[in-house]
């Protein structure tokens, strides 16, 4: 055997050791907290529904708003209990973009280019616009070496699959290829949206999204850490789908894409002001592009029929917003643990 074929053994069985050992030190999973606080009745809809539902639940916070009305209820944690929101936070970055072409900033024909420096590469003429319709040709994740080792590490130590800094970021969009400029959704690209917008700002993401979003919203228990040590003391934790615990994922420069902790109170607000239009910047969710039959999308934000939505996904949480400008109706999901809470977002749309 070469040398090189002895080391891809060994890592191999590294790998899978460290599985094995994963899997025969696996504490039991937790079960959905029996400490209910909220209205009775929205708790029974939202029993009934995660009992025909797989995967380990622990905390979970669900608003339904109806008009004006907003009827809430929390299992183990409150309605200011901070979750990952995961790919919700598109729909923030969605928002700057819609903002900063409002303030003269950038137009959505701005080339990435224009903002980060990527010389000659393909990356640097991909307009912002395409870049919020995951419509850029570039691919899910950064395409290096770094990027892949990390998520295969990821998937088997539960731990976060991004980081890096946005020199780093920035390196590997110069070497990244760009395919057919048709519907593909990017991680990548979007880190590369936030990171723009902010340049174009002349600020950093965090400082941004709390300056153009959270302040006007009033989200005051909202934000955007960028490494485990901006976490607030005593920040909730999270589980993988089958019940392990899994570590925070704060993203590093792919914050962007992913990194923002909400609560069930401050999402309220950011449905209702989509949903009611009540902020210019509300019209990232605007439909703008078809996707899929039925299916439209604005910045980040998918609209399905009448209903405008996004879901968030992270190692240890799950999450799904959405709103029905007809009917008037709102629905918010935040689950401290990866099993899907979609259909439960879905089911509450519309229940009457």
């Amino acid at each position: 055997m070469s040398r090189f074929g002895r080391v891809e053994l060994v890592a191999a069985v590294a790998a899978a050791a460290t599985a094995l050992a994963g899997v025969l030190t696996i504490p039991r999973p937790p079960q959905l907290s029996t400490s209910v606080t909220g209205d009775p009745e929205l708790a029974e809809a939202v029993r009934a529904q995660l009992a025909r539902l797989p995967g380990a639940r622990d905390q979970l916070s669900v608003a339904v708003i109806d008009g004006a009305e907003v009827k809430k209820v929390s299992f183990g944690s409150s309605a200011t209990t901070a979750y990952e929101i995961g790919s919700i936070t598109k729909t923030v970055t969605g928002a700057l973009l819609a903002q900063a072409i409002e303030r003269g900033e950038v137009t959505e024909a701005t080339q990435l280019g224009e903002l980060l420096d990527l010389g000659d590469s393909p990356a640097a003429s991909v307009p912002l616009v395409e870049l919020a319709t995951h419509s850029s040709g570039l691919p899910r994740l950064a395409p290096s070496a770094r990027q892949w080792w990390k998520a295969i590490i990821a998937s088997i130590r539960a731990t976060d699959p991004y980081g890096g800094s946005v020199d780093e970021l920035r390196d590997e969009a110069r070497h990244a290829e760009v395919g057919a400029r048709e519907f593909e959704y990017s991680n990548f690209g979007f880190a590369l949206l936030g990171q723009a917008l902010a340049v174009a700002a002349k600020t950093d993401y965090p400082s941004l999204v709390t300056e153009r979003v959270f302040t006007p919203l009033g989200m005051r228990d909202s934000s955007t850490p960028t490494s485990p040590t901006e976490l607030k003391e005593g920040a909730l934790t999270g589980y993988t789908a089958s019940g392990r615990p899994a570590s925070p994922w704060t993203l590093g420069a792919s914050a962007p894409a992913g990194s923002i902790r909400s609560t069930l109170d401050d999402l309220v607000r950011y449905a209702v002001a989509h949903r009611d239009r009540t902020l210019p910047f509300t019209s990232a969710a605007d439909p703008r592009t078809p996707i899929a039959e039925g299916q439209q999308i604005g910045f980040a934000w998918i609209t399905t029929g009448e209903v405008c939505w996004h879901n968030g996904g992270t190692g240890g949480f799950s999450s799904w917003l959405g709103f029905n400008r007809t009917t008037g109706r709102a629905v918010v999901v935040l689950s401290n643990t990866a099993a899907s809470v979609d259909e439960l977002g879905w089911a509450l749309m519309e229940v009457k």
